[in-house]
């Protein structure tokens, strides 16, 4: 696959304002530009991703790694964890039915469930690999510790968690647990919710239903402070002639080779901007002046609100 991917979610929900048409678009030039990871999940638009995926993606489907996940339910307004065996198997149907393919390439515990052993959830996954229905196993915003007890039930293919300029804990303990058991990093808001474009500077523009109005560190004090950093990395963009958001992501591609960035986008320059990133090549003296703008522990603001961080890291 491509050294990019494509994070698909903002085409059913959570970013505004949504275009079925316009978004097949952006998938179907997603593969001609070699942008051939597409990541989904079942949960995203309860369902509507993966069918809009499947319409897109019919008649190409050599030329595509389509990973989805499961664990997150949803009845109305209500989401809980489930990682249950049972309701696995279920899912993984479900969404071969909705993508309308025979196989998913790789398939992800969407968040982990304390109540339920990730043995036997990763145990239930191994069966749909050795049934044909999966290739590749994946979990996403698990601690190293998880990884590790999951590797042992199964290989696993990649570990999925936000990362990029402004999220970098997964240095700690999950990007070198990940390295030392050759397992891919795959890097989600990769350009910090579009933070690191710079184009995004007043969450009141934003769309009502932008889950971004509600995000801490787009909100007063701490917007201030994450709008005086970014003002730094545009400035070091334009002496580069690039993108902001494209000297964003060649750093984290610039993090090592086991690291596949999934920025998201329903347009298509900002697709065709996001692709041409991985050209970009950075020698140290700017990755450092890059970090130096942008500390490592400058952002300011929790990344997710407090009802949603005892998900992640589990």
């Amino acid at each position: 696959m491509g050294a990019i991917g494509l994070g698909c979610m903002g085409m059913s929900e959570f970013y505004g304002p949504i275009e079925d048409s316009t978004s097949e678009q952006v998938l179907g030039r997603a593969l001609d530009l070699g942008v051939t990871l597409l990541d989904t999940a079942d949960m995203y638009g309860d369902g509507h991703n993966e069918r809009l995926i499947g319409r897109a993606v019919r008649g190409r489907r050599a030329e595509v790694v389509l990973a989805t996940k499961c664990g997150i339910r949803r009845e109305g307004d209500r989401r809980w964890h489930d990682n249950r065996p049972e309701y696995i198997r279920w899912a993984c149907e479900q969404s071969l039915r909705r993508l309308g393919v025979d196989v998913i390439d790789l398939f992800y515990l969407h968040r982990r469930d304390p109540d339920v052993p990730v043995e036997d959830s990763v145990g239930a996954m191994a069966e749909l690999v050795e049934a044909g229905k999966v290739r590749a196993l994946g979990l996403s915003e698990v601690s190293a510790t998880t990884l590790q007890a999951a590797h042992l039930v199964h290989p696993i293919a990649a570990v999925q968690t936000e990362y990029s300029l402004w999220t970098r804990d997964v240095e700690d303990d999950v990007l070198p647990a990940a390295r030392a058991h050759g397992i891919t990093l795959v890097a989600y808001s990769p350009l910090g919710r579009g933070f690191l474009t710079g184009t995004v500077t007043d969450p009141e523009a934003l769309d009502a239903e932008d889950f971004r109005r509600g995000n801490p560190r787009f909100q007063g004090e701490n917007l201030r402070t994450n709008l005086a950093l970014v003002a730094a990395v545009r400035a070091m963009a334009v002496d580069l002639g690039v993108s902001p958001g494209q000297l964003a992501l060649a750093w984290l591609l610039h993090q090592g080779p086991n690291i596949v960035p999934i920025p998201g986008t329903k347009r298509l320059p900002y697709l065709q901007e996001n692709a041409a990133a991985a050209q970009l090549t950075l020698n140290q003296r700017q990755l450092a002046q890059l970090e130096a703008a942008l500390p490592r522990h400058a952002v300011s603001g929790a990344r997710y609100p407090a009802t949603a961080l005892s998900a992640l890291n589990t």
